[in-house]
């Protein structure tokens, strides 16, 4: 009796089994009719664009002129043992000292390019004086990345340490990170509190996040957001198949990968398509073993209490109403974690809200600057330090 009891319950599972593999997979159609469906409608709507005049058709993308180039190697836990960062240097006009050295540390998928529009524009800035240095983080642009295993935050953390040492060993620092570029920041200060206490007067976080990537929805329907999660691992493994083959797959379909980076990056109807073709290609140059590698690390970020080194430092947080990566809600939780951070939320704005609305976005952070200028050359006043506000556990959407 027991025998047959067990036999029917055996079927029972099976039988459980088979039907919750229907239902993820019809949540996975599901998910890619809906994206196939706002492909087809932007298509059409680049179609109806074409004949527009790109005011950036002609602009120099990754060809802004640095005063020094170099490399940094920085440790890696993963072979191999070491890891080459690509590195670029702009010193401030006529020769003169720095007031700030300012680092820019980029996105996920993109590269230092990110920040062509700041680059260009604050070149010239005299008040305050700035030195700027950007760098591509491990795995992309120009910068080496590891053979095998998965990348963490923390340890792109260590590597902005490291930067920081060898180009920037002393004097005030500002740093401004563009979505995983803040996380970046964020590992940081998790790790080296004193470097904040001591040198950096001035933080800037542009569509980044404290944590809950894992629950946003990327604005795909609900039933795609409750199965991402478990398809973490699955998609972890896609390293495994043929770099080729997946390499090839990405190539024939670049039209649906510029129209993806339109869906995604940018959130104004008609952005300028060669600012479009630009993001597509720093994303393109990011290789599926480097993307999958980063996957882990970015659904586990939480730093919220890392905020805390953050605490009497002048702070710009900027974030877009349409972005769909890391949603403004994100960046006004930051901004709420840290009392007396200034929180500017762009309209029409999507992720790559840095250069959809670049003169917006400069402008903020010159001011941004010189009240950090300020507070680097006003004398230090100690205040008590205070708790942060608890994180919101909610859902993000």
């Amino acid at each position: 009796m027991s025998g047959e009891s067990d036999g029917r319950s055996g079927r029972r599972a099976t039988r459980g089994r088979i039907a919750r593999a229907p239902g993820l997979a019809s949540a996975v159609v599901g998910a890619a009719v809906g994206v196939a469906a706002g492909v087809v409608l932007e298509r059409y709507l680049m179609e109806r664009t074409r004949g527009v005049a790109d005011p950036y058709a002609n602009e120099p993308f990754g060809q802004l002129p640095a005063d020094r180039t170099l490399t940094v190697r920085v440790d890696s836990e993963q072979p191999p043992e070491h890891v080459d960062l690509h590195v670029e240097i702009v010193e401030p006009p006529g020769g003169l000292p720095p007031d700030l050295t300012v680092v820019f540390v980029h996105g996920f998928c993109l590269n230092q390019g990110t920040f062509h529009f700041q680059r260009r524009e604050l070149a010239g800035l005299t008040d305050p004086r700035i030195r700027m240095v950007f760098y591509d983080q491990p795995g992309h642009g120009s910068s080496g990345r590891l053979s095998a295993g998965e990348y963490t935050l923390a340890a792109l953390g260590e590597a902005l340490e490291q930067v920081i040492e060898e180009v920037a060993p002393d004097g005030p620092l500002v740093l401004v990170g563009h979505s995983m570029g803040g996380m970046t920041i964020m590992a940081l200060a998790e790790a080296h509190p004193e470097l904040f206490a001591k040198r950096v007067v001035g933080v800037s976080f542009i569509s980044s996040s404290a944590g809950g990537l894992d629950q946003v929805n990327f604005g795909l329907p609900d039933v795609f957001a409750r199965i991402r999660r478990p398809l973490v691992p699955v998609l972890t493994g896609v390293n495994r198949l043929s770099p080729t083959m997946v390499e090839r797959a990405r190539r024939i379909s670049s039209d649906l990968a510029w129209l993806l980076t339109r869906r995604y990056g940018f959130g104004s109807r008609t952005p300028s398509q060669a600012l479009v073709s630009y993001v597509e290609q720093m994303n393109s140059t990011t290789t599926v073993e480097v993307i999958v590698g980063y996957l882990r690390t970015l659904f586990e970020h939480l730093r919220h209490e890392a905020l805390q080194a953050l605490q009497g430092i002048e702070t710009l947080v900027i974030g877009a109403d349409k972005d769909l990566i890391t949603p403004a809600s994100h960046s006004e939780e930051v901004a709420r974690l840290l009392p007396g951070a200034e929180l500017v939320v762009v309209k029409g704005g999507g992720h790559m809200v840095l250069m959809e609305f670049h003169e917006e976005v400069t402008e903020h952070l010159t001011q941004f600057l010189r009240r950090a200028a300020r507070a680097s050359a006003a004398p230090p006043v100690k205040s008590p330090r205070r708790r942060l506000p608890r994180p919101f556990r909610r859902r993000t959407q």
